[in-house]
């Protein structure tokens, strides 16, 4: 089970679920946000353990949980984590809610990312949401010891147990 922390602008658009319990998946849960950009809302979704930006379509926001999911297949096969993980984890995920945001420090990146993922954009328009998720997990972050999002997503993998 998954719990997706939505910020107020998504919040909107969703069922909340209230309390939603921790996530059982080896990322923890997901920090999302609305991103306004033309001709699609796109939802930016950052795992609260290790910061991995996903990007997907906004809408519906009610099957976000899916495309969450399906968007980190991608990643995380072009990250190199092993299938067998792959499969763990989106088979963990299957299972989704809403919550509120609980941690500013997650929230700060989000914002960061978000930011950096417009001016992409704007700069290479043809750039596809996994090549933009992909881009953005190789920006430091002081929020995991300037450490990138991709590193520390291969080293939870790689110890196959929650990092502290």
């Amino acid at each position: 089970m998954v719990t997706i922390r939505c910020t107020q602008k998504l919040l909107r658009r969703v069922t909340l679920q209230e309390p939603a319990p921790a996530s059982t998946t080896l990322l923890g849960d997901w920090y999302a946000n609305i991103l306004f950009a033309r001709p699609e809302q796109l939802a930016v979704c950052v795992s609260e353990r290790t910061l991995l930006p996903i990007v997907v379509p906004a809408a519906p926001a009610s099957q976000l949980g899916q495309r969450l999911a399906a968007g980190l297949g991608h990643v995380l096969a072009a990250l190199e984590i092993s299938q067998v993980q792959v499969r763990a984890e989106l088979r963990e995920m299957s299972d989704f809610m809403f919550g509120r945001t609980q941690n500013r420090r997650v929230l700060g990146s989000l914002n960061d990312l978000m930011f950096q993922l417009s001016v992409y954009l704007e700069l290479s328009p043809g750039l596809s949401l996994v090549e933009a998720s992909l881009k953005l997990s190789r920006t430091p972050l002081s929020a995991i010891g300037r450490d990138f999002p991709d590193r520390a997503t291969r080293s939870l993998f790689a110890a196959g147990r929650v990092l502290v």
